[in-house]
């Protein structure tokens, strides 16, 4: 009895040390030729003696990443087989170790199969992520042939309302990047330099909504990364070669012209790209109606103007990188940004009522120009400590400079006799000029097994200057006006400090980080009005993201992050625009940092026929900065101020389904409700307010690719109006040549209602105004694309762990001149 007890005890301790011997395989599924991730590729796992019934199965994730646990010791097989390539056979041998580290696992394309077999399974066009989705836009065939600010109407998180306005998880206080570093002139005129940018020339859209502690603080919405489709490289491949194309195009709205090479030549990368780009629009037309309450009676005011726009605009970049060794890389980048717009109008005014009599009318000549120029130039070091890659130190400088300049003329026709209102010929001419020196310092361990903890300091030296000098027009000679002229120099200084761990605990994931920023800030009024003062103030933010994986294809996630918005020299400028006899618009040097609190849950589904993302959120902000108007001295102010607390409840959701082998449907759309208060004004404003993308995207005979969408939105709210909804319907035909090498593009756009109206209202205590504004956008463009090189590899350049930006906001003329290029206001 004792023997057989004994042997049942060994028995049950060998069983148990044999069930003990538990091995995670971790690697990352790659395209040989793209150097892309492959997510969600089947991986499967044979003994070498029964190669048809699998032991174990799994899937990558998002990111390409393979994480296969298997129990026992000897020899396994695995294959990796996705959509359209050429399967993948690794042998392995397990000794009882606790992981084994296969590295990166490459796949190719299978011409054959692509041949042969009705693919019916889709590639992810949107990469979905609890805190960050990531819109593949070369996978999508409208990026030949449409702008960038199109594309843009399709990503998930991302808004773009009837005056090409963007706003980013409901708020338009985001911050954009570009290839991962910050750029000034981007975010200071995003909606024009996008409009003017051809899809094709970007790689990924990024939308991070809970950016974590290794992000600025700044961007109360989030980060809107713009990804560049130019190439460049860590240099840690020996395939030699290079790639690129040519793309023109053509339209009734102008015209564009673009380039793009990369290329490796051992240890050296490279790329480059540049863009040229004019917009035209002709008849655009506006007209304000404006009642005044006063004790003295109530006046009327209309005015109405057709005007004509022309944008010219240039982008080029350059990156360069060089591999020291194995473990080190060294990377370069310089980008330059251009561009021009003008704007010729015959504005007419008519005054009645109250302090007006009987009331007149006048006419003016009026001419808007504006020109921005955009620097940057960056220098990154990464050093990695181990074999996997997964200890760095990485160290980075960024230089920005973005000066600006903005002329206004305007010529008066009135008639003689006309009191209280000042209708003499003006010019103004106002300078403005932002540079920035960062450095930034970052490190990443892991510290465990699942286990990683990012630790970062950075600074930011930043100096914003604005001359701003106002003349009256005699004759053909132009007085300067000094009381109405001013010299500004804001300057900020930024220290911070970050650290952010995150855990993969089985099916849980987490991310916890916490970052401190101190800004110490001077303001200088070298000429005009204004008191020169001096603050500091300090700034802790956490965020935190919990993740929960359902299935391999299926999992929940639930975010929280805090988020400020320093103003910048367009909020703080206290130059007081007196382009217009009847409004006057400034700044505000006294403005506060903006705080806010987004809480969000997240669903993500992916199956090789569908994909669906929904997320519902909450934004808290108890002084949001706002723009608000009040009537004075018989004149329109527009200022801004911390006055507006703000609650914003959205939903947002993106659908794509693989309807037949040639078939794809896809929807992106959100609904929003909104509750904006200000005792300052004594003011409420609140309503539900919704937009959506439909597409369906049909591949046609002889392999020709059709696509149809519609785009619209309902009545937006803020909190002294609201600005109506609108539609537009796209449609394009792509056909690809010369065994690819050539693409053709055909692409239609036209407002659903026949013309492109723009109805706002907005009121205060003592004034109500009506503007419509009618752009004729209609528009027809032929695109074509020519690839060349002798590789298709795309060699990746690294991302800059730079991040920071600063709020900026367009004046009423600037934003005005995003519809169509530009519209232009005078009066």
């Amino acid at each position: 009895m004792k023997k057989k007890t004994a042997l049942f005890a060994l028995s049950l301790l060998i069983t148990t040390s044999a069930s003990a011997q538990h091995t995670l395989i971790t690697g990352t599924l790659k395209d040989s030729v793209k150097n892309e991730t492959e997510p969600y590729a089947t991986v499967r796992v044979f003994r070498p003696s029964n190669r048809q019934k699998p032991v174990a199965m799994s899937l990558t994730d998002a990111e390409g990443r393979i994480k296969q646990a298997l129990d026992g010791k000897g020899t396994f097989i695995l294959t990796f087989s996705s959509v359209g390539k050429k399967p993948v056979m690794r042998e392995v041998t397990l000794n009882g170790q606790s992981m084994l580290a296969l590295g990166d696992v490459c796949t190719a394309e299978d011409a054959t199969a692509l041949k042969n077999v009705e693919v019916v399974a889709q590639r992810p066009i949107v990469k979905m992520e609890p805190d960050k989705m990531t819109y593949n836009v070369q996978e999508d065939g409208d990026s030949k042939s449409m702008t960038l600010l199109d594309m843009l109407r399709k990503v998930p998180m991302v808004t773009v309302d009837g005056q090409d306005n963007i706003s980013v998880n409901g708020s338009a206080s985001f911050k954009v990047y570009v290839d991962g570093k910050p750029n000034p002139m981007f975010q200071a005129n995003a909606s024009q330099i996008f409009k003017s940018l051809p899809a094709s020339m970007v790689k990924n859209i990024e939308v991070i909504t809970n950016p974590g502690a290794k992000y600025d603080a700044e961007g109360t919405g989030g980060v809107l990364n713009i990804v560049i489709n130019h190439a460049g490289g860590q240099g840690t491949e020996s395939l030699n070669g290079y790639n690129g194309n040519v793309s023109l195009a053509a339209g009734n709205r102008g015209y564009s012209g673009s380039a793009f090479v990369s290329g490796q030549q051992g240890k050296f990368s490279y790329s480059a790209n540049a863009t040229h780009n004019l917009n035209r629009n002709r008849n655009i037309r506006i007209s304000i109606d404006r009642t005044q309450t006063a004790p003295g009676g109530n006046s009327q005011m209309h005015y109405e103007q057709r005007s004509d726009n022309k944008t010219p605009f240039n982008m080029g970049n350059m990156s360069l990188g060089y591999a020291l060794d194995s473990m080190s890389t060294l990377n370069a980048n310089i980008g330059i940004t251009q561009y021009r717009t003008s704007t010729d109008g015959l504005p007419r005014t008519s005054l009645s009522g109250g302090s007006y009599g009987s009331g007149f009318t006048y006419s003016a000549q009026r001419a808007d120009k504006y020109h921005n120029f955009g620097f940057n130039g960056s220098m990154d070091y990464q050093r990695f400590f181990n074999r996997e890659h997964t200890r760095s130190l990485t160290a980075s400088y960024l230089f920005t400079a973005n000066p600006s300049r903005s002329e206004s003329e305007s010529r008066y026709d009135a008639p003689s006799g006309i009191t209280g209102l000042n209708l003499t010929d003006r010019y103004s001419d106002a300078h403005l000029r932002s540079t920035e020196h960062t450095v930034q310092i970052d490190y990443a361990t892991p510290v465990a097994k699942g286990h990683s903890l990012d630790v970062g300091a950075k600074f930011i030296s930043h100096r914003n200057t604005s001359d701003s000098r106002f003349y009256n027009i005699a004759g053909n000679a132009k007085n300067y006006d000094e009381a109405n002229s001013t010299d500004y120099e804001n300057t900020q200084r930024i220290l911070a400090g970050y650290a952010e761990y995150r855990a993969a605990l089985g099916k849980l994931g987490t991310k916890a980080g916490l970052r401190y920023e101190h800004t110490w800030e001077n303001i200088d009024f070298r000429k005009g009005a204004g008191s020169d003062f001096s603050k500091h103030y300090g700034n802790l933010v956490p965020s935190a993201t919990l993740s929960y994986n359902l299935a391999p294809t299926t999992n929940l996630g639930l975010n929280y992050n805090m988020r400020i918005l320093r103003p910048g020299v367009t909020y703080l400028n206290p130059y007081r625009d007196n382009s217009n006899p009847t409004n006057v618009s400034y700044g505000n040097p006294a403005l506060d940092v903006e705080k806010s609190h987004y809480i969000s849950l997240v669903f993500n589904y992916y199956s090789p026929k569908l994909m669906v993302n929904a997320t519902l959120g909450q934004n808290l902000c108890n002084n949001q900065i706002a723009t608000y108007s009040f009537m004075e001295d018989n004149r329109l102010h527009t200022t801004y101020g911390n006055v507006v607390k703000n609650r914003w409840t959205s939903f947002n959701t993106f659908m794509r389904w693989m309807a037949g082998k040639h078939t794809t449907l896809m929807l992106n759309a959100a609904l929003d409700y909104g509750d904006m208060r200000s005792s300052t004004l004594n003011r409420r404003n609140h309503g539900w307010q919704t937009m959506g993308y439909a597409s369906l995207q049909q591949t046609l005979p002889w392999l020709l690719k059709w696509s149809l969408g519609v785009y619209a939105n309902s009545r937006h709210y803020d909190l002294q109006g609201y600005q109506s909804g609108n539609s537009l319907l796209f449609t394009s035909l792509n056909k690809d040549l010369c065994k690819d090498r050539l693409t053709l593009s055909l692409l239609y756009v036209v407002p659903l209602t026949g013309k492109y109206r723009v109805n706002s209202y907005s009121h205060g205590a003592d004034f109500e105004q009506h503007t419509k504004i009618l752009v004729p956008i209609q528009m027809v463009r032929l695109t074509a694309t020519w690839k060349f090189g002798n590789t298709q590899k795309q060699f990746r350049q690294r991302q800059s762990r730079i991040n920071n930006d600063f709020g900026e906001r367009k004046s009423e003329s600037q934003q005005l001149n995003n519809i169509g290029s530009g519209t232009g206001i005078g009066m």
